[in-house]
């Protein structure tokens, strides 16, 4: 099943409902990622954001609705068309998840190995991944013997490994000091950049929010929907949603748009819930 939209969305979410059994999570969802993002799914603690980037990479089942990849639903394919649409991701997790008893190169080379890439054509293959992000000469590193930011790029290399169209991040600078975090950020922004991929992130971090993303979600985890979407720049200051700016701004007073601001640039709609009062809670 297709869903009618512009030829440049990569990903949309359509009334989807994330639960846990009877329990409710997120509800009402409904965003789109179009190509070449680097859109981020933001929000307070618990709001639901890793659970929602698992919903989006299959690992979960939505309780409703549909998710497409390029106007193909994932939801309604069979696993056939499913292993399809995965083999165009990358995914990286908060670990760098590498295999502790294999090299870097040995991790990097999997998804080549599964993908039957020829094992004559492998090894510069792996060699160029792992340049790209910066570990040229480290091929015979276990994950033991390099630092975090390190083991973090050295995923980065391993998700990039089949040049996929889509990049996934699931707090990617998490236990990074800030410039480890920065020169990550500045990793993702180039690589997305200079393949062409769309980049789907999960972070709480304002510095790497503001740094590369052109494209976002707030989930708020008190109404268990999302409230706005859009550059995140321009919601700090232009959301309707005093939680939206105040999340963006650290809490810092931010001027009242509401009356000013009806919608985002390009007509895009920015939220349909109503500000939360001052007694409520993000969290």
């Amino acid at each position: 099943m297709s869903v009618s939209s512009g030829e440049e969305a990569a990903i949309e979410v359509r009334d989807v409902n994330l639960q846990y059994g009877s329990r409710l999570i997120q509800r009402d969802l409904n965003f789109t990622v179009n190509r070449g993002d680097v859109f981020v799914i933001m929000g307070g603690s618990g709001c639901g954001k890793s659970t929602l980037l698992k919903h989006m990479i299959g690992l979960y089942e939505p309780a409703q609705g549909e998710i497409f990849y390029s106007g193909q639903s994932y939801t309604q394919a069979d696993e056939q068309q499913r292993q399809t649409l995965r083999s165009r991701w990358g995914i990286t997790f908060q670990s760098g998840a590498l295999f502790s008893d294999m090299t870097l190169a040995q991790n990097v080379a999997l998804p080549m190995q599964y993908a039957g890439v020829d094992r004559a054509e492998v090894d510069d293959r792996v060699a160029f991944k792992l340049a790209l992000v910066g570990l040229a000469g480290f091929e015979k590193y276990y994950p033991s013997e390099i630092s975090g930011g390190m083991c973090k790029r050295a995923g980065l290399a391993r998700a990039i490994a089949l040049d996929p169209e889509i990049l996934f991040f699931d707090e990617p600078s998490a236990g990074l000091d800030p410039l480890s975090a920065r020169r990550l950020d500045e990793l993702i922004l180039s690589l997305g950049e200079s393949t062409g991929a769309t980049v789907v992130m999960v972070t709480h971090e304002l510095d790497s929010i503001f740094a590369i993303a052109n494209n976002s979600i707030y989930l708020d985890a008190t109404l268990k929907t999302w409230l706005d979407s859009g550059n995140p720049s321009w919601l700090k200051m232009h959301s309707r949603h005093e939680v939206v700016r105040s999340f963006l701004s650290r809490g810092e007073a931010v001027p009242d748009q509401a009356n000013l601001d009806k919608g985002a640039p390009g007509g895009k709609e920015q939220g349909k819930y109503t500000t939360l009062s001052k007694g409520d809670s993000e969290e």
